[in-house]
């Protein structure tokens, strides 16, 4: 299997968006809720982010979301399946080599809810180093989110 990003345009945006309102995507998100169309759709049309899709074997199944030295990322849960822990792994390679080759960035990091030790425990296999902690609210709930940098 293989996988490349490559720069989304308009006919990813719907399904951007259902990978973004998947269930189990939400329950790890600082954002839990349900995204409406009117809400995407106006993001879409604003974003100042760079947004690129995740192809496994030339099908969309994820997105990376770079914004300045900040990223994000998830992926096609349903449509992955079984095969959703090497996306991961071929997805989070391809963007960091992304962010630190055409992207040009130094540093690059993001966050991730503590509970989430999974996507912790993939950023520190790709040398990504925990350096801070804080408190936010998440659907009314105190949350840690740990803030993961790497350099390049």
């Amino acid at each position: 299997m293989t996988g490349v990003l490559r720069p989304a345009d308009d006919t990813d945006r719907d399904l951007i968006l259902s990978w973004r309102n998947h269930p189990s995507v939400r329950a790890v998100s600082l954002t839990t809720h349900e995204i409406r169309p009117e809400e995407h759709a106006a993001w879409w049309a604003t974003r100042k982010a760079l947004v690129l899709i995740y192809e496994e074997d030339g099908v969309p199944s994820g997105v990376v979301i770079f914004n300045g030295n900040t990223w994000s990322f998830y992926l096609d849960v349903e449509g992955l399946g079984p095969r959703l822990l090497a996306a991961w792994m071929r997805l989070e390679k391809e963007a960091v080599e992304y962010a630190f080759g055409p992207l040009g960035l130094t540093t690059l990091g993001g966050e991730t809810l503590e509970e989430n030790r999974q996507v912790l425990a993939l950023h520190r296999r790709f040398g990504f180093r925990e350096t801070r902690r804080y408190e936010r609210i998440v659907d009314g709930v105190t949350k840690t989110v740990v803030w993961t940098e790497r350099a390049k």
